[in-house]
């Protein structure tokens, strides 16, 4: 997923360190840069960025009222000024980052835009209205279906059911007949096995690159080939084997020659 991204920022050295920043992070482009709040919101009109980048404090119009009128980007808030946090959220931002922004913390934004915006197309995808004039196919309702039912991860914990966000997860581990995965430092069992996890999550871009191993596309920062296949260095800190057998497909998933 290309993340097209507008920095907004009243101070060039600013708009200038972040733009050499962001052309460090793979899948992102720069469209465009505003000095103000008022250049913000016209250029993000005309250019329809993915993600305004945007500074907090501005003279005239600032960064909250620059995000309350855009109507469509999602935002990430920079500022040198901590106490405006609890603002941010409110104002529905992705996320806080604090000046001078550090490349990893950048980095950590943005795959968090990335998972926004993925959620938000399936949602759409899952609530968008079946055409009147012709009646859906059967594989157009298996993939209807198969987009509701993979909102949640199911583990059942003791006496209780727990619910997880798929697009939280980087990997998924084969455990024989269950499906093993990690998140903020706990390990959870599925009881579905992989192919089954692989095909009801495949349109949220989960990929299979080993017959054990299940990968988030969007999660992939770094591939090294090695000897019998290759292995894949996940945003979490993580790495995964790439089998022999899975690996012309991943290239070709991820649009390498």
């Amino acid at each position: 997923m290309r993340l097209r991204v507008l920095v907004v920022d009243d101070e060039a050295l600013a708009r200038a360190r972040l733009v050499r920043m962001l052309a460090r992070v793979q899948d992102t482009e720069v469209v465009g840069e505003a000095a103000t709040g008022a250049d913000a919101l016209s250029r993000s009109r005309a250019l329809r960025p993915d993600l305004l980048l945007l500074d907090v404090d501005m003279p005239g119009l600032d960064g909250f009222g620059v995000a309350e009128a855009a109507d469509a980007p999602l935002v990430v808030f920079t500022t040198a000024h901590a106490q405006y946090a609890a603002l941010a959220f409110e104002a529905d931002a992705v996320d806080y980052l604090l000046k001078p922004v550090a490349q990893e913390r950048l980095e950590r934004a943005l795959e968090k835009v990335r998972q926004r915006l993925l959620a938000r197309s399936i949602t759409a995808a899952a609530t968008r209205p079946p055409e009147p004039a012709e009646a859906p196919s059967p594989r157009a309702s298996e993939a209807a279906s198969a987009g509701s039912t993979a909102a949640l991860l199911t583990v059942h914990d003791g006496g209780k059911v727990r619910f997880f966000d798929p697009l939280r997860v980087t990997r998924f581990r084969a455990e024989d007949k269950y499906t093993a995965f990690s998140l903020d430092g706990e390990e959870h069992l599925l009881r579905e096995s992989l192919s089954a996890l692989e095909e009801r999550l495949a349109q949220l871009g989960f990929l299979r690159v080993h017959r054990a191993e299940l990968v988030r596309a969007s999660a992939i920062r770094a591939l090294t080939p090695e000897a019998g296949g290759a292995l894949l260095h996940l945003s979490d800190g993580q790495t995964v084997s790439v089998s022999r057998r899975f690996l012309p497909a991943l290239r070709q998933a991820l649009g390498m020659r």
